[in-house]
């Protein structure tokens, strides 16, 4: 064991003063002779001292500090009823390795809800603009999205969202994180201004999208065609570049999750029969696009999202 000669006993932790017992257990390394008391005065100083705490036992005189542990576990097979009425967690088999993978699969399961509502945070802005800023300005096309276009982009997010992120694999480094402080929101500022920051830029290609449409003379379905695909395009980037925060789009299009593949074909095929089969195109309002104008359209909603490629380089670079 690692600096093993770091030791106290029972005795001399209950002697110590409360000041130097808070120093003493974050330096310590094993605790030997522990009766009840010397145990739980161990878990509220690690608490005093803003500490994350877990606690494994199987005993009667484990019970007041599993229960006194931010998340006490107790082993299923072994344990005392005590023990295990007083615990978060039963490892069923008594296998202490599970914990790890316990942790692992709920830093997971934490991570990809996070990465599925900055996505909706992010995609819902532009909607909510396009349609608002043309109406509220007074812009000749102020109707460019009816809510049969808001329905479609709706049943394209709700898949991407609950199929696409709930199977998200865990990523590299989830496991090297610091613990969440307990005061720690499930949104801090910083995560939920990415989401507002990526929104807006999306915002800002499909509003230029539609000026340049109308610059142009355009028809009002052509630059309906125009604006609705720089959203389909940043919705399809999106769903790939939000796979990570921290890695890139070479590394995350790596990650085993065949449900990815599945929806954005999807998604491109169901886009290509609404712009190219006639009946359904004049259903939508929309108007054949040249390959030119489908290639300027594809790539403002390309370059709206994959900014933040660069950020995630700065990120790798700054935790290098």
């Amino acid at each position: 064991m690692r600096d093993y000669e770091k030791t106290i006993t029972g005795d001399e932790l209950m002697a110590l003063p409360e000041t130097e017992l808070n120093k003493k257990v974050l330096e310590t390394t094993i605790f030997t002779r522990m009766f009840p008391d010397a145990k739980l005065k161990i878990i509220n100083a690690l608490k005093a001292g803003n500490q994350i705490v877990a606690m494994t036992g199987d005993g009667v005189n484990d019970g007041p500090a599993l229960k006194a542990a931010h998340i006490g576990i107790a082993m299923g097979k072994k344990g005392t009823e005590i023990a295990k009425e007083a615990a978060s967690l039963i490892l069923a088999e008594d296998d202490l390795s599970k914990m790890v993978t316990a942790v692992a699969m709920g830093r997971k399961i934490y991570t990809n809800l996070k990465k599925a509502i900055q996505y909706i945070i992010s995609i819902h802005i532009p909607i909510i603009l396009t349609v608002f800023i043309p109406l509220a300005l007074g812009w000749i096309y102020p109707n460019i999205f009816s809510p049969v276009h808001i329905i479609f982009l709706e049943i394209i997010m709700g898949p991407t969202c609950s199929i696409i992120y709930e199977n998200e694999p865990m990523e590299q480094n989830a496991m090297s994180q610091r613990p969440k402080a307990l005061t720690t929101t499930f949104f801090n500022w910083k995560e939920l201004s990415v989401s507002i920051v990526q929104g807006l830029v999306i915002t800002a290609g499909t509003l230029f999208m539609y000026q340049y449409a109308v610059q142009h003379n355009y028809t009002e379905t052509l630059t309906r065609t125009m604006t609705f695909t720089v959203l389909i395009t940043a919705n399809i980037f999106l769903t790939l570049i939000n796979r990570s925060f921290y890695y890139s789009i070479l590394t995350t299009i790596r990650y085993k999750n065949n449900l990815v593949l599945l929806i954005i074909c999807s998604t491109i095929a169901i886009t290509g029969i609404i712009l190219y089969v006639a009946p359904v195109t004049r259903f939508f309002g929309f108007q054949h696009m040249t390959m030119i104008q489908l290639g300027i359209a594809t790539a403002i909603g390309f370059v709206s999202v994959s900014w933040f490629e660069l950020v995630k380089i700065f990120r790798r670079i700054r935790a290098r």
